[in-house]
């Protein structure tokens, strides 16, 4: 996958610029986004204030406000201790939508048992990557082990080729993940939309990975904002960091309502 050209850097003046709360709806991904990426995945934390941040969008936004992760919706329950928030996991495979009911979505995940055999070997072998399960996604982690690239990469394109057409593998940072081919966080997106609180609203999503261009392309279609946190993609803005996410964010919550 290439990359485009980077977005323009966060503006201020940008938010004079957007339609009153009650026109839009809000996607939010997680690591990279909300969160800083930690050594491992069970190493993040939620503080206090994100968590205050998060309620009090979901008040201005009237309740459309939706997380959309690569996370299990099981972990991001346990991680951000919301209740039953709209939100979509393993890129799309699980969503909860705001009623609190939940949608699979995944093809027969008992085929992933042999190569996650072989990738629990494979990683007993290279210190520093971390083999994450989550159920129907099966994750490579080498930020510990970095000159592991290409030997990983290899080994993924041969797993994920017993695995076609259904699943196939795709590139993060410093992380490879095998996951269902149907599952991808623009179409999660288009689920939410035709959904209350969702539904006739103007979408606008914050990500930071190649994971989260499906859903960039989603709400640019829909006449929505697209937002890239971190490494330049092609968005309509740039955010530097998750903390520059929480200011940008928080303008949402102190400014009045655009005319």
């Amino acid at each position: 996958m290439s990359v485009r050209r980077a977005s323009a850097p966060f503006d201020p003046a940008l938010l004079t610029r957007i339609a009153d709360r009650d026109r839009w709806c809000l996607f939010l991904d997680v690591d990279g986004t909300l969160l800083d990426i930690a050594p491992t995945p069970d190493g993040v934390f939620v503080d206090p204030s994100l968590r205050d941040l998060l309620f009090r969008l979901r008040e201005a936004f009237g309740g459309a406000v939706a997380l959309v992760s690569g996370r299990p919706l099981a972990n991001l329950d346990e991680l951000f201790r919301l209740g039953p928030w709209p939100a979509a996991g393993l890129h799309g495979s699980e969503r909860r939508d705001a009623a609190g009911r939940t949608h699979v979505s995944v093809p027969d995940c008992d085929r992933l048992a042999l190569v996650r055999a072989a990738m629990r070997r494979f990683v007993a072998e290279m210190p520093g990557v971390l083999l994450e399960d989550k159920g129907c996604a099966l994750a490579l982690h080498y930020r510990a082990a970095p000159e592991a690239e290409w030997t990983l990469r290899r080994a993924m394109e041969d797993w994920v080729a017993r695995l076609a057409p259904d699943f196939h593998f795709i590139d993060g940072k410093r992380v490879f993940e095998i996951k269902p081919v149907a599952a991808n966080k623009g179409a999660a997106i288009r689920a939410f939309l035709r959904e209350p609180p969702f539904a006739g609203r103007t979408p606008m999503f914050l990500g930071d990975d190649f994971t989260d261009l499906d859903g960039f392309m989603c709400v640019e279609l829909a006449g929505g904002l697209s937002i890239a946190v971190g490494d330049p993609m092609t968005a309509r803005l740039h955010l530097a960091s998750p903390r520059e996410v929480r200011a940008f964010l928080s303008h949402f919550i102190d400014r009045p309502d655009t005319p």
